[in-house]
């Protein structure tokens, strides 16, 4: 077997399609007799429904269908929470809720049909944030919940007793606001009925089972009477596990017309309805030794959870309780509360909720640096995991490159060199310089969804002796289906254009969670391992019979199978198969293999090693802040990531530069513009996202731990380098003007009045 294919930097199996314009995504599909749908929102964040007129759109030629939420089933849906309906019913609990539903002969139709629908609302008091959804006496979103999704608690160690002990406490509240997703395709989807009335779906999705479940239970239909077929996914970010209506409403439609119904979100729709990531606030207090040491964390996290309940509730768990696990600590409490308001549903993003404690921590650990006397990296270095350490949470370290990382990314900036130049090097004039490092941690899978965190891949040999490879995990732009086709190639001795993988499709592919918890490589890459491994057994056996030697004399080289020490005895790859297939109780080659990691689920108490892995990553930046007008501009970055092994650098580097421009937009730009409950930015031209003249050559490095779960020592490269951008770029703000920004985005405002606050002070004290 060649080794060079494992470790080589491949374009992406899907790239030509891509880049070609060949690629069909949800809403290029297009089926005879298909009909248009589209959707009428709220414009109030909360209303109770009096009544809904749909006769005049009803009556509009061309117009097959206009449902209201009283023709959908009354069973309620949800990830965490059943508690929505397809389309709102007797209430609408955002600005932008489904409420009624038209299918069409054309798109144009559609729309004027949603014109004629009249809908009577009563208003009702809104809850605009969390804290007064808390207030006493609030009116209730959902009954009965006193506005509290979910709750955690965690509790470690003794942390009054560490508090005692400190040399240096650090207490400060941080307000981070949600994230849209930002991926370029908004949501669409094609459903279609037989005859039987089995329901065929073909969407975006990062999960075909769990988008099949979901679906099932909002139709309220067996789950075997559902197909979900996953398109090409123009980017995803955690916001395409069916946490929205979008596809429950085009099957709806197909079901109640008979007829393919296509419905694709405009961008404006998509702001509407895709699950953001979850704003929070953070109260944390943690303390020192004079040594550096954190011998106490204690937090409150304050979630904002928007109107109904998806992947939410895991986020602030995870928010609690992950980043612990990223230092040697023993006392640690966390309490959160995830709370309903009238906002659009908060859910699953990218860093899945790390993010949201990875700014307050790394800032935290600046300023107690600071308070010591310690240089921030120092700091960082001394309280890193270490390989072989078990976490306070249970978590087995089995390969860990966080104090790699901190020292890659730090030394390639020229953290020392700055630093002892002038501390800051802050530049002249208006314009100051700073520096600003931060770390973070996240899972590769996780058993937290049942006692099975498993994949199950198929590898499928044709008589040409090219490769279909089946699998439900789902490359939504991240590239799953190169690393697959990878290892699959590197197995078998054949180039990786050899190996076709199959789209998810829950009729013909083996069970699958999908691409979450960053769980792919590491599950699914030792899935397709194992499957081709035995693919390659079977071929072995057939040929030693023929060729009259030992399997284990036999090997792969280009293309046929060769005896090792006589190379002139040989059978090619496609003989081989037919060796396999035509003779006396034969089979196609078909090898299946199930990869479920070492793992333990986690206890009531939150404790228990959860993932055959743990990934790290370290970032370091220069900010530039004008002082004159408050802006902020990032220098210079570098991201390290430790993802185990590269299989593919080049995929590496990609993943790692788009996590930290999404990390950067979140940091400085990005922030969702409310008004009254609804939302006044909802497309690209309003909503600030990093552009390429807002951030620097983005530069990146990999430490390659090399974890023993992992597929050639492979853990996940996707999401880590999300979580220490805010953190960094905050702390080199610091580092260039004196000032704490606490609330993000960091905008020009934001300095500016804290500029202001630091010499009113100045001047006060003199």
């Amino acid at each position: 077997m060649s080794e060079s294919i494992i470790g080589a930097c491949i374009p992406q199996v899907t790239a030509r399609t891509k880049v070609s314009g060949t690629a069909q995504y949800a809403g290029d599909l297009k089926m005879a007799g298909m009909l248009h749908g589209k959707v009428l929102r709220s414009p109030y964040p909360h209303a109770r429904i009096i009544s809904i007129d749909t006769s005049r759109a009803k009556a509009l030629k061309g117009v097959k269908a206009v449902l209201t939420g009283e023709d959908t089933p009354t069973r309620m849906w949800g990830s965490a929470r059943k508690e929505r309906r397809i389309l709102a019913a007797g209430k609408v609990r955002f600005a932008g809720e489904e409420v009624a539903a038209v299918a069409a002969v054309s798109d144009e139709i559609a729309r004027d049909a949603l014109e004629l629908i009249r809908v009577e609302y009563e208003e009702l008091p809104t809850l605009l944030d969390p804290f007064s959804a808390l207030e006493p006496g609030a009116i209730e979103i959902h009954d009965g919940t006193g506005n509290i999704a979910y709750e955690t608690h965690v509790d470690r160690g003794n942390v009054d007793k560490g508090f005692d002990s400190a040399a240096a406490i650090y207490e400060a509240t941080y307000e981070m606001p949600p994230q849209y997703p930002g991926y370029l395709e908004p949501m669409g989807t094609l459903a279609a009925v037989d005859g039987d009335g089995r329901i065929t779906v073909w969407a975006p999705t990062q999960s075909v089972f769990m988008s099949r479940s979901r679906l099932a239970e909002a139709l309220d239909v067996p789950h075997s009477r559902v197909r979900f077929i996953q398109t090409m996914t123009g980017g995803a970010f955690g916001a395409k596990a069916v946490e929205d209506a979008n596809t429950p409403i085009a099957a709806l439609l197909a079901l109640k017309t008979g007829k393919p119904v296509r419905l694709v979100n405009t961008r404006l729709e998509d702001f509407l309805g895709a699950p953001t990531s979850m704003g929070a606030t953070v109260w944390l207090r943690m303390g020192v030794s004079k040594e550096g040491l954190i011998v106490a964390k204690d937090s409150m996290i304050i979630g904002n959870n928007g109107a109904y309940t998806g992947l939410a509730s895991h986020v602030i768990h995870v928010t609690s309780m992950r980043s612990d696990s990223m230092h040697r600590i023993e006392n640690v409490r966390a309490r959160g509360k995830l709370v309903y308001t009238n906002h659009i549903p908060s859910g699953a993003f990218r860093g899945f909720g790390g993010q949201q404690m990875a700014f307050p921590l790394n800032s935290h650990l600046t300023m107690l640096a600071e308070k010591i006397g310690m240089d921030p990296v120092e700091m960082q270095l001394r309280n890193a995991i270490q390989t072989g350490d078990t976490s306070v949470h249970g978590w087995v370290m089995r390969s860990c490159g966080l104090s790699d990382c901190i020292k890659q990314s730090t030394e390639a900036i020229g953290w020392a060199d700055k630093r002892g130049s002038n501390k800051s090097a802050p530049g002249t004039g208006a314009i100051k310089r700073g520096l600003g490092v931060a770390a973070g941690i996240h899972v590769s899978a996780n058993r937290q969804l049942g006692n099975w965190d498993g994949s199950t891949a198929v590898v499928k040999m044709n008589e040409d002796g090219r490769v279909t490879l089946l699998s439900a995990e789902s490359d939504m732009g991240q590239g799953a289906t190169t690393m697959m086709a990878q290892v699959c190639a590197h197995e078998l001795g054949i180039p990786i254009s050899h190996v076709t993988v199959s789209q998810p499709d829950s009729d013909v592919s083996p069970f699958g969670i999908g691409a979450i918890a960053s769980r792919v490589t590491i599950i699914a890459g030792n899935a397709v391992r194992m499957a081709a491994s035995e693919a390659r057994e079977k071929l072995f056996a057939v040929v030693a019979e023929k060729l009259n030697v030992q399997a284990s004399e036999l090997q792969v080289e280009n293309g046929a199978i060769v005896v090792k020490n006589n190379r002139e005895q040989f059978v090619s790859l496609p003989d081989a198969v037919r060796l396999h297939l035509f003779r006396h109780g034969g089979e196609g080659v078909y090898a299946k293999a199930t990869y479920d990691p070492p793992t333990v689920m986690a206890d009531k108490n939150y404790y228990g090693d959860v993932a055959p892995a743990y990934s790290f990553a370290a970032q370091a930046v220069e900010v530039e802040v004008d002082t004159e007008t408050g802006q902020v501009r990032l220098v210079q970055s570098y991201t390290s990531d430790d993802c185990g092994k590269a299989l593919n650098p080049m995929a590496v580097h990609g993943q790692t530069s788009g996590a930290t421009a999404q990390s950067t937009g979140w940091a400085l730009y990005e922030n969702l513009d409310f008004q009254d409950g609804r939302l006044m930015n909802g497309n690209f031209a309003d909503y600030n996202m990093p552009t390429a003249n807002s951030v620097p050559t983005l530069q990146s490095g990999i430490i390659e731990s090399n974890d023993p779960n992992g597929p050639y020592g492979a853990k996940g490269a996707s999401e880590t380098a999300i979580l220490p951008g805010a953190a960094a770029i905050a702390n080199a703000v610091y580092d260039a003007i004196g000032v704490r920004i606490n609330s993000l985005p960091i905008t020009p405002e934001k300095v500016l009045a804290a500029l202001r606050e630091k010499r009113n002070e100045g001047a006060n004290h003199a």
